[in-house]
């Protein structure tokens, strides 16, 4: 694991500001995405790009947004507001979501490209979707557009 991402360059450097701007919940949620981009490594065994460490940023972010659920479910308002806090840091370095309409252009175009004809072709089509959206679009949504268009 030798070339650093730019965007993990980024958090390290980001980490080193916010330590000295004494910026506790930034701190806190850049190590946890750094320990979990570092894990993320270890078990590929190679260094990750940028659009792999946007896929992590985004299942982080999902994470972040279920723990808010829950928390309020079991008004903990404590928490909920720590989680939030913690999703405004991350959010703050996610791509801008696609919007549903994008989704659909992106999905016709992917299916043009591949000539998918049905439903049964719908393996042809998300990999590519997926990869292009990574950290823009969640896949439910993707897979919900997909479906649409194939079905």
């Amino acid at each position: 694991m030798s070339t650093d991402s730019p965007l993990k360059i980024k958090f390290q450097n980001d980490l080193k500001q916010a330590m000295k701007d004494g910026d506790r919940v930034k701190v806190a949620t850049l190590r946890l995405v750094l320990s979990a981009v570092g894990y993320a490594e270890m078990d590929k065994q190679a260094d990750l790009s940028d659009s792999d460490i946007l896929g992590i940023l985004a299942k982080e972010a999902r994470q972040r947004e279920e723990s808010i659920t829950a928390f309020k479910s079991g008004n903990r308002p404590d928490l909920v507001a720590r989680e939030e806090a913690e999703l405004a840091v991350i959010k703050s370095y996610l791509p801008a979501a696609a919007s549903r309409d994008e989704i659909v252009a992106l999905a016709k175009k992917v299916i043009a490209e591949t000539g998918a004809q049905g439903i049964r072709d719908k393996g042809k089509v998300m990999p590519k979707l997926i990869a292009e959206l990574k950290g823009k679009a969640d896949g439910r949504v993707i897979n919900e557009v997909v479906s649409q268009l194939l079905g």
